[in-house]
């Protein structure tokens, strides 16, 4: 009945007219048999249809009217009912229109429920004051954020609710729940150093920044202004974050306990660059974003030993199903270990994905299924639209989507070569899965890593295969310790062994990072190429039939767009440019007696203050940080928005923009020397 129902859909959908090709009525009937088969598969295309809609709210260049969701929505559900009867494939394309406009929608109202004043310009210095709700430590002193803000000379409707300003340490010290005032330079969000480069204002408007900048006087401490209360549970949870933050950091200290606390708070603005870059560059940086790894091992370590601690109490193991007890433990530990870690998008997919396998174990049900990444996707989307759009979400997603399909069809022979027995093989069934795992999701994101980032980890597979198992079995067990006996004071009977293995995750890092060739650069590709890989990926997971292959086609269409950077004349200019900079940078250093050496590919480079040579990734650490931090800081006050590391060349950058950059070259140097 359902084959018929499709077919039926189908055969009016793509063959209008009597007399049409013979063809066309032999593909419908053939698609509408597969897509009946895989009836079972139709709900994890509700997410699907959801992100699109969401996708589409995003592209548009004004911000539509409310009701435009509400009547697609609206229409769909007419469409359904008028299919009921005798057009069907009304019903398909109801359903379709009916996802993408709760999709939209959603989008819509989650816009409205943030929307607050934005800074026009820069003010300031002026007196700014206000509740601190967040102190993220950073090299040199801390970043907060302020709520409830007041700002001289601002009028109350032009106030950003929020502003997030950097301190130093000689400003002095800072906790969530201070009420403070300081004079500070506000800006409104830097925009986007290049057209489709990361769009900070659009993160900024639903974190509820509505300015950031920096302080130039000291902290006031004040006291609370009449009718305001001292916390709520948020703030109360950031206050125990930087309070366990501390305990973790005094305990280990170094950079182990700096790696130690992002990994037991999410907050990793400690670490130091080289390790980051390190971690990057060797395909690790994952093991230090909170994700479905940690929850992972964190609910996994609570669940066997839960069970464990009942199973040795003879009458409660006996009478009582203390799987399902431990399961509920694990669910509260792994739900805590997320409000502690800040709940970033792949932390809310992972808990979601732990929550219902966890909940699937209570209710004796299949654990592990793409129906739940499937829900957890539709809650992610429907919370927090906006994450569609950044690369958390994107290679979180594809990550875990692969793993499942990959799964799916590995699970019966790996079930049957491991049934034969042999400790060998539960040794080598690990190793083969880790391997896989890593294969799998490095493949999945890789198209993600190079639309958002342009570089690929060459050796990743082989920086996985060794710190992997080092973080799965030693690492985040003994963070779990570290956890359970904080309350005791004895934290550091887990965190002294955790640094052991945090030291040799960076050896591993470091290491492979070194090795000639660890980092590929490569060209990102448009909006239309990553848009076809997602599609094409999301065909192959999702169906399990043969017709599953055409998404393959898909993906070498999205992967076939980098051609379009390879137009005659694009990379010429390019590198032009880029020769044109980075001789211009040497060139005003050297007049200025700063030592200093230019590094890079023409339309890729950077600057390292030393006086020895740059041959490998390990001499880059004998620079001077501090002076390419303070370079970079005096580049952005005139205009030139550079990060930590590199400087990135487009083809959006005109004639006038090289010459503001030059410009701000020779000031910048000028500055520096004095």
């Amino acid at each position: 009945m359902v084959g018929g129902f499709v077919r039926q859909a189908l055969d009016r959908f793509f063959v209008a007219r009597a007399g049409a090709a013979v063809l066309l009525p032999a593909l419908a009937g053939w698609a509408g048999e597969t897509l009946a088969a895989e009836r079972e598969r139709w709900l994890l295309w509700l997410p699907v249809g959801v992100g699109l809609g969401t996708a589409i709210y995003f592209t548009l260049t004004h911000e539509p009217p409310l009701w435009l969701g509400l009547a697609a929505m609206a229409l769909a559900l007419a469409l359904v009912f008028a299919g009921l009867r005798r057009r069907p494939a009304f019903v398909l394309v109801g359903l379709a229109l009916g996802a993408i406009g709760l999709g939209f929608t959603g989008a819509k109202f989650r816009t409205l429920s943030v929307d607050a004043p934005v800074l026009a310009a820069r003010t300031g210095p002026a007196m700014v004051s206000g509740q601190v709700v967040k102190v993220e430590p950073k090299p040199g002193g801390p970043r907060i954020t302020l709520a409830d803000v007041a700002v001289r000379r601002l009028d109350a409707d032009e106030t950003p609710r929020r502003v997030r300003i950097r301190l130093r340490d000689s400003q002095g010290p800072v906790a969530p729940g201070d009420w403070i005032s300081i004079a500070a330079i506000l800006m409104p969000p830097p925009a986007p150093s290049a057209p489709g480069a990361f769009d900070f204002p659009r993160h900024a408007f639903f974190k509820g920044l509505g300015a950031v900048g920096f302080a130039v006087g000291r902290v006031k401490h004040a006291e609370a202004p009449e009718g305001k209360g001292q916390g709520s549970f948020a703030l109360w949870l950031t206050t125990l974050r930087q309070r366990i933050y501390a305990r973790i950091t005094q305990s280990l200290g170094g950079t182990a306990g700096a790696v130690a606390a992002a990994l037991m708070t999410g907050e990793r603005g400690a670490i130091p660059e080289e390790v980051m870059e390190a971690m990057r560059a060797s395909g690790l940086a994952h093991l230090l974003a909170i994700s479905g790894l940690h929850i992972g091992l964190v609910a996994g370590v609570l669940f066997f030993a839960i069970r464990g601690l009942l199973a040795a109490l003879e009458p409660i193991a006996l009478r009582f199903a203390i799987k399902k007890w431990a399961a509920f433990g694990a669910l509260l530990g792994a739900f805590a270990y997320l409000l502690v870690t800040g709940a970033t998008v792949p932390t809310q997919r992972a808990f979601l994905m732990a929550a219902l396998v966890l909940s699937a174990i209570m209710l004796d049900r299949t654990a592990i299924s793409m129906r739940l990444v499937a829900w957890a996707a539709l809650i992610v989307l429907l919370i927090s639209p906006e994450s569609l759009l950044g690369a958390s979400f994107q290679m979180s997603f594809a990550a875990v989507i692969a793993l499942v399909a990959g799964y799916e069809a590995a699970r019966v022979p790996f079930g049957r070569w491991r049934a034969k027995g042999g400790w060998w093989r539960l040794v080598l069934v690990y190793l083969l899965g880790v391997g896989l795992t890593t294969v799998i999701a490095g493949t999945a994101t890789a198209p993600f890593v190079i639309f958002h980032f342009n570089r690929f980890a060459a050796f990743g597979l082989a920086a996985n295969l060794l710190a992997v198992p080092v973080t799965a079995l030693w690492i985040m067990p003994w963070a779990t310790v570290a956890y359970i006996l904080m309350p005791l004071g004895l934290e550091g009977v887990g965190l002294a062994p955790m640094g052991w293995g945090i030291e040799a995750v960076i050896a591993i890092a470091r290491e492979v990072a070194g090795w000639p060739g660890s980092v590929t650069l490569v060209p990102a590709m448009p909006v239309s190429g990553i848009a076809l890989v997602a599609a094409g990926g999301l065909w192959l997971c999702l169906w399990q039939r043969r017709w599953r292959v055409f998404g393959v086609l898909a993906i070498a269409a999205g992967l076939a767009t980098v051609r379009v950077l390879r137009r005659e004349g694009t990379y010429d200019r390019l590198f032009e440019v880029g020769r044109q900079l980075r001789s211009t940078l040497q060139r005003l250093l050297d007049e200025a007696e700063i030592p200093a050496q230019v590094i890079g590919e023409a339309p890729l480079f950077d600057v390292f203050f030393t006086e020895g040579e740059i041959s490998d990734y390990r001499s880059t650490r004998q620079a001077d940080e501090q002076r390419a931090s303070r370079f970079n800081t005096l580049l952005r006050e005139r205009g030139i928005l550079k990060g930590s590391i590199k400087f990135y060349i487009s083809t959006a950058h005109d004639a006038a923009d090289i010459e503001h950059t030059v410009q701000a070259f020779a000031s910048a140097v000028d500055a520096l020397k004095g």
